[in-house]
């Protein structure tokens, strides 16, 4: 007599989200193996001590998991089991990164003529600096324009520009040849970063560009492509001119600063000056003292770590310049011993007593 507690494979496939036919299959794989098998009929009872296991099964499988690997995943430990995870999903990213872009090549080969050339820069630079202004982008299906890298070139300089609502990155490089006319785009933030390994081993780079897409020239004569966005970009200009007069400066030394925050990893921090001296504030109380300098009156301006951290570790250098107007308004990051990576942070409200 069958237990009652068992699950036909029909009724055990719609409790974990399987059809029979892959319960069938995991089974004969030896991944999944029926509590009991019926020797007269060959029908299939799971238990409900499979339920998690299937479960879990079936997401392996949706990230693209091996059915070898799998295997290995029941077999191991919790940590290794973590870093099966992690090689996985890494092997699926470098897969979508290579097919976006084969398909933004492909794309590009759609369209004849030539492609006018916008700038040419040194290679590590422009890596390094799509790096530093991509932290600022986001995913916001709303805004996708938002997850975008704006480039503005002329004859004299290439600015990088990237906003999230809360943070904004500018970074300015001096191209090594001038370009004439000038040229705006907003380049697709996902497909430029997956570029920056290839252009950081580049000792020069030929950005070329029209009005749908962009192709990176490195010196051994590979073509990289990158999509252009067709929404506007926000005015950042607009943004940056609206700002009120500063009120506070303080001069940080970065490494101090960031270290602080990797190692107490608080969701939220604030930064107070007075007596001429900046210091940081954790919500249990707890203060550390910052070598630095501060002007102005006392003030708290208080950030979420997640805003914070990507702008003052991404600042050129060994000290940050902190511009603040108040607790609730833009702060300016910049890098004290080079001007030309500025971002704007917005604080968030004081956490409650």
């Amino acid at each position: 007599m069958t237990d009652p507690k068992l699950m036909s494979i029909g009724v055990f496939a719609e409790r974990v989200g399987l059809t029979a036919s892959a319960l069938r299959f995991y089974d004969d794989a030896g991944l999944l193996r029926p509590e009991r098998v019926d020797p007269s009929t060959g029908y299939r009872f799971y238990g409900p001590s499979q339920l998690a296991q299937a479960s879990r099964l079936r997401r392996l499988r949706e990230i693209g998991m091996p059915l070898s690997v799998v295997a290995d995943f029941f077999a191991a430990d919790a940590d290794e089991a973590a870093r099966l995870i992690d090689e996985q999903v890494a092997e699926v990213t470098a897969e979508a990164d290579r097919v976006r872009r084969v398909a933004a090549d492909l794309r590009a080969s759609l369209r004849s003529g030539s492609c006018p050339i916008v700038a040419t820069l040194p290679g590590p630079v422009l890596a390094a600096a799509i790096d530093q202004i991509s932290a600022s982008t986001s995913h916001d299906p709303a805004a996708p324009v938002l997850g975008g890298v704006h480039v503005e070139a002329d004859s004299g300089a290439v600015t990088l520009t990237a906003t999230d609502r809360y943070r904004l990155a500018t970074r300015t490089l001096v191209p090594l040849h001038s370009v004439a006319p000038s040229w705006t785009g907003t380049l697709a933030g996902d497909e430029l970063r997956s570029l920056t390994s290839r252009l950081r081993r580049s000792s020069v780079v030929t950005i070329e560009a029209n009005e749908r897409w962009s192709a990176f020239r490195t010196v051994d004569g590979d073509v990289h492509h990158c999509r252009l966005l067709t929404d506007r970009f926000p005015d950042h200009r607009l943004l940056v001119r609206s700002l009120p007069p500063v009120t506070h400066r303080i001069t940080i030394g970065k490494r101090q600063v960031v270290r602080v925050l990797e190692q107490q990893a608080p969701e939220i921090v604030g930064l107070h000056t007075s007596g001429g001296k900046p210091r940081l504030i954790l919500v249990d109380g707890d203060e550390i003292c910052l070598d630095g300098t501060a002007s102005g009156p006392g003030l708290t301006t208080w950030f979420d770590l997640t805003t914070v951290y990507p702008a003052w570790s991404h600042a050129i250098g060994d000290d940050l310049m902190l511009d603040l107007r108040g607790p609730d308004l833009p702060v300016t990051v910049r890098s004290a011993d080079e001007g030309d990576l500025t971002m704007l942070v917005m604080p968030r409200h004081a956490p409650a007593a």
